[in-house]
């Protein structure tokens, strides 16, 4: 097969292979497989450790056992959707059509793929912030379309009114913002969303606003979805998942909710990628959905004591930290420590204390020519979404780079 394949040429733009063609393993799978070659602590990958509510759980064994095992309908279970929409009303006064306005998909990345590979392609511009979630580049890639960021700056990574009005112009199609952010656990501040707001309005731009972690904010503070400031409803697309706010990564159950023709778009891509997904756990996360806000309220209490915890920890150990205002991500920087390549640190890290982090710079653009890399060469992405033992193991270990 000709490596001048246009998908190839779209994956190599991407950074999904190499030079000769072949498949690049992801940090995080490379990371995930150190951790479990030497014994590590693995603070890397964003899965949790706990299991979910187990009345959610429960959901899908019965549901597994009373037969909803074949394909659901193509936008998702009316259950689910119909919860989906009460979720969106409850929290955030936002009024969508269960029947219309709510898809269902394979977790929250084939929400983002499916809209991009929608409403993007060669000639547009897509715009993210920076640092960014790697599957964000990868999809814009395949799509055609040129990627364009936002820099991200400490302190707080926020981005300046003059980064925002460099990057959206004529040839923007999509903006995707992600608040709170992974990899930083930064929320993006309101007046940015605005000024975002208003040059999607203005360059007629659609708005993908990845929200996965609109459980995890913390402080007292509250999520607000960006499809709730003026003007934004009507050229926003909304996704979220389980994953997160369930410990159900597993499952893969996302869904994307905004205006009826763009999901109609969405649902376009979707029905091609994987057509339909998790009969079985569509009800449960609806169950999970309609959760008391107990649930909801405990979820954050638990996370925001882990990210104390973690936060102590690597402050003692020697690390420089950013605030984590929401998500369950810390960035932490070693350059006190000597730790001045955080790819090279990462991989060492991992064999001695034993325990594993995701060098920030894997959330950026690769430097070359006409490209100056964003992402700090030494900083540290650590995830607190673990239990309290293993986060002071992984802390306790920590402590001997002080040595």
């Amino acid at each position: 097969m000709s490596t001048d394949a246009p998908w190839m040429r779209a994956a190599r733009a991407a950074g999904l292979v190499g030079a000769d063609g072949s498949v690049r393993t992801t940090i995080f799978a490379e990371m995930s497989a150190l951790a479990a070659e030497h014994g590590a602590v693995n603070l890397g990958q964003g899965f949790p450790d706990d299991d979910g509510p187990p009345e959610v759980l429960d959901s899908a064994v019965e549901a597994i056992r009373g037969g909803v095992n074949q394909y659901p309908p193509g936008r998702g279970f009316a259950e689910l959707r119909a919860a989906i929409a009460e979720h969106q009303q409850r929290f955030y006064g936002l009024t969508v059509d269960p029947a219309t306005e709510v898809l269902v998909t394979a977790g929250a990345t084939e929400a983002i793929a499916a809209s991009l590979l929608a409403l993007a392609g060669s000639g547009d511009e897509v715009v993210t912030v920076e640092p960014f979630y790697d599957s964000y580049a990868a999809v814009i890639g395949l799509s055609g379309a040129r990627h364009v960021t936002i820099p991200l700056s400490e302190p707080g990574f926020q981005p300046s009114a003059a980064g925002i009005d460099a990057a959206i112009g004529d040839r923007t199609r999509v903006i995707v913002l992600n608040s709170p952010h992974n990899p930083t656990g930064s929320i993006l501040a309101p007046e940015h969303v605005e000024r975002i707001v208003a040059a999607a309005a203005r360059h007629d731009a659609v708005i993908v606003s990845d929200e996965v972690y609109e459980h995890l904010v913390y402080d007292g503070a509250r999520h607000r979805p960006t499809a709730t400031f003026a003007g934004a409803a009507a050229r926003t697309l909304t996704v979220s998942s389980a994953a997160k706010t369930f410990s159900v990564t597993g499952w893969k159950i996302g869904w994307v909710t905004g205006p009826a023709a763009l999901i109609e778009a969405v649902l376009g891509v979707k029905q091609w990628l994987t057509y339909v997904n998790g009969a079985p756990f569509q009800g449960a996360v609806a169950r999970g959905l309609r959760l008391d806000d107990s649930f909801f309220d405990g979820l954050r209490s638990t996370m925001q004591r882990r990210r104390d915890l973690l936060a102590a920890g690597l402050v003692d150990a020697g690390f420089t930290i950013a605030p984590t205002a929401g998500s369950y991500f810390i960035v932490a920087d070693g350059s006190r420590l000597g730790l001045t390549d955080a790819a090279a640190s990462a991989r060492a890290l991992a064999v001695d204390p034993g325990v594993v982090a995701i060098p920030l710079s894997a959330f950026g653009r690769a430097s070359g020519p006409g490209v100056d890399p964003i992402v700090s060469p030494s900083a540290l992405r650590f995830a607190f979404c673990k239990p309290d033992a293993v986060i002071a193991e992984g802390v306790r270990r920590l402590q001997s780079l002080r040595r």
